[in-house]
């Protein structure tokens, strides 16, 4: 993929080459995401934060992302707060808020609004989830904390085994992901929801035609045995026709310190894209589960940061200009834990 001034839509873009592009990129901006050294690159740049879906990393995170390279960001939240309200297209809001933007990051609920908003911008376009789709830095910084966790054990991502547990229907980032894993080798991926909530089986498939082995189960304890990675996801509530349909499915599996004392492989990594529901009918992933050492998402979260840092110097080629416009951060005194 040629970086430079290109939409980032779909992680179907991206060849394995890439992605370990983007991976060597965010290492080397690692300093900066965690402010032991600031740089003024992209000063003058502005971000357009376009939310019409609720989001608070994904958004904070794209913002914080762009203001540690030195942009500015300017954000809209909701329908109600933009002209889309007063019946304005996608084209026209594109056309116009591209003009004062230098790069877009962009959330919509419905799935292929972000790709039709990017046909008509002028300016590059990240998606930052469009409804049930995609959302490809999600699954970036996802393979990226699967790499990063890997390789403190003399483990690479060929050869993962992965469990996903949850709404893999509607779950946008496990979609992404799945695609990602595609670029791997001899991936073990093992897909544990409700027969309702499958994976839907284009994506199956191309797992199975990647060369990866893909068992589908609805028995939890069981599928998280013998993997590396358990992937939790939320009940996507928004996405159901009714509230009381989705209550059929929320607390369906649980992982809490018991169940992964019992079941689980000593240092299997536990992950979720957040938010995890901390309802007490819901609780995919325990909080008793917080002081469990393999419990990833805080340090998910971290490496979204980084990444999105990435996506930024990359696609408004600035990845080389960094260093020329850097300073040590006089005021760092201990470090971020992640």
């Amino acid at each position: 993929m040629e970086f430079a001034g290109s939409h980032m839509l779909s992680v179907d873009q991206l060849e394995r080459g890439d992605v370990e592009r983007i991976f060597a990129v965010a290492d080397r901006l690692e300093p900066y995401a965690r402010r032991r050294r600031r740089t003024r690159v992209l000063e003058g740049a502005i971000l357009g934060a376009m939310f019409f879906e609720p989001s608070t990393r994904t958004r904070v995170s794209f913002g914080s992302a762009f203001n540690l390279l030195g942009g500015e960001v300017r954000e809209t939240t909701g329908f109600e707060q933009s002209a889309i309200a007063k019946g304005e297209s996608l084209y026209d809001t594109a056309r116009v808020l591209s003009g004062y933007s230098d790069v877009i990051a962009m959330r919509h609920p419905t799935a292929g609004a972000v790709a039709e908003f990017a046909a008509a911008s002028r300016v590059p376009v990240i998606n930052g989830g469009d409804g049930s789709n995609e959302h490809p830095s999600q699954a970036l910084l996802d393979l990226y904390t699967i790499g990063r966790e890997l390789a403190g054990r003399g483990r690479s991502i060929d050869r993962l085994r992965i469990a996903m547990v949850g709404d893999l229907r509607y779950g946008r980032t496990v979609h992404s992901l799945c695609k990602l894993l595609c670029l791997f080798d001899r991936v073990q991926v093992v897909l544990v929801s409700p027969s309702e909530l499958r994976m839907p089986e284009a994506i199956v498939e191309d797992l199975r035609a990647a060369g990866h082995e893909v068992v589908e189960s609805d028995a939890l304890e069981a599928s998280i045995a013998h993997v590396d990675i358990v992937y939790s996801t939320r009940i996507q509530e928004e996405r159901f026709q009714s509230q009381a349909e989705a209550d059929l499915y929320r607390g369906r599996f649980r992982l809490n310190q018991s169940i992964y004392t019992r079941h689980c492989e000593p240092n299997t990594v536990i992950m979720h894209p957040l938010p995890r529901d901390s309802r007490d009918n819901a609780r995919e992933l325990d909080d008793d589960l917080n002081d469990n050492p393999n419990l990833a998402i805080f340090r998910q979260t971290d490496n979204g940061l980084t990444v999105r840092m990435a996506l930024f110097a990359l696609i408004l080629d600035v990845v080389d200009q960094v260093e020329e416009h850097a300073t040590t951060v006089n005021w760092y005194v201990g470090g971020r834990t992640s």
